[in-house]
């Protein structure tokens, strides 16, 4: 057998392996979010020390509700919209990705909507004491997340409009996506803490 038998059958003995390398991109959101995820931690550390400290704790007007729960349902539903757009990036179909964004994005402004409506009307400001100043200091920077997540989609958009996505190419909106997953957990947890626990 000659030498470059040998070679031929070695290479058909052991397949070669085509494995795309992790984009820096996902890299970094994923070091991003843990760094997030411990500001979170620290944000619920503060409530429930200053929770442990003060009686009574929730006022009244704090609780579960049709409205409040309509908004978590459409932040939540969220998630999966934005995953449809993932979906479709990744069959490299761009139009139904912008789509699916765009629906997203909605979802998130009328969530905001919602909670600006909220801080409005509620019966004590952040200045009232230390339920008000963890209230607003948690739901606060959540909100914040919410906007820069609509922030990253207006992006997305832009690129998109410019030929940036494509089956192959698709990162951005994976890591958008990724962050916008965390967004709404945080807000499953603060739905949890603020308004079911009293």
């Amino acid at each position: 057998m000659s030498a470059a038998e040998v070679t031929a059958a070695t290479a058909v003995a052991v397949p070669e392996r085509h494995r795309k390398p992790i984009p820096l991109l996902v890299v970094g959101i994923v070091i991003f979010l843990g760094s997030e995820l411990m500001f979170f931690a620290s944000l619920f550390g503060m409530y429930f020390t200053l929770r442990a400290q003060n009686k009574p704790w929730t006022p009244e007007d704090v609780k579960v509700d049709l409205y409040r729960t309509l908004f978590t349902a459409v932040l939540v539903g969220s998630s999966f919209t934005m995953q449809h757009a993932v979906h479709h990036i990744r069959r490299g179909n761009v139009a139904a990705m912008r789509r699916w964004i765009w629906i997203t994005a909605a979802m998130g402004v009328a969530f905001l909507a919602g909670q600006t409506y909220e801080w409005l009307h509620l019966s004590f400001s952040i200045a009232t004491g230390p339920y008000g100043s963890a209230f607003f200091t948690m739901t606060g920077f959540h909100g914040l997340h919410v906007f820069a997540g609509l922030m990253v989609m207006l992006v997305i958009l832009g690129r998109a409009a410019q030929g940036a996505y494509s089956r192959d190419e698709h990162a951005g909106v994976e890591v958008a996506a990724y962050y916008w997953h965390f967004v709404d957990i945080v807000w499953i947890a603060l739905f949890t803490v603020l308004f079911i626990v009293r």
